[in-house]
């Protein structure tokens, strides 16, 4: 099967390359955390709340890109090391809004600055406009594929 069978040409893909874009950020994420005894999610859960104190489990999940379930486990686990606090009954429904402990905010603030370093080298080799540029685009392509697709206009019959 060539290339052209395949139907997309991985070299010129904007969806592989922002994949691999992806990969090497969570990558050079994974490294400066690691030192820190924790990874990509734990550190997105502990910026979500610091964020927005208060969020689901379920929030939380959609926030860091991963499932209930994983989400579930990864707030038993920063429940008992002391990161966060969780009420044992929901105050309304089912949810149990999940905050920060100051030890949770310790951590937080020393993964913050290793992230925003890895950022700040993501981001070396591009201008100021680039920056902008790029940011502007991504969010339109996220945009692109979360909004509902315009209806297509009705058929012509006159044919």
């Amino acid at each position: 099967m060539s290339q052209a069978d395949a139907g997309i040409d991985l070299e010129t893909s904007l969806g592989y390359l922002l994949k691999e874009a992806s990969s090497a950020l969570r990558a050079a994420m994974e490294e400066v955390l690691r030192p820190l005894g924790m990874g990509v999610t734990h550190y997105a859960c502990l910026e979500l709340l610091a964020q927005r104190p208060g969020m689901s489990n379920s929030e939380l999940a959609r926030g860091a890109f991963v499932t209930r379930q994983t989400m579930n486990v990864l707030l038993q686990n920063l429940e008992r090391e002391g990161y966060v606090v969780r009420p044992a009954a929901a105050p309304v429904g089912k949810a149990l809004p999940t905050r920060l402990t100051p030890s949770g905010r310790r951590s937080l603030e020393r993964a913050s600055a290793a992230v925003r370093s890895v950022e700040v080298r993501m981001l070396s080799g591009m201008t100021g406009p680039e920056r902008s540029a790029a940011f502007h685009a991504l969010k339109s392509m996220i945009h692109s594929l979360t909004s509902p697709p315009a209806p297509s206009p009705p058929a012509d019959d006159r044919g």
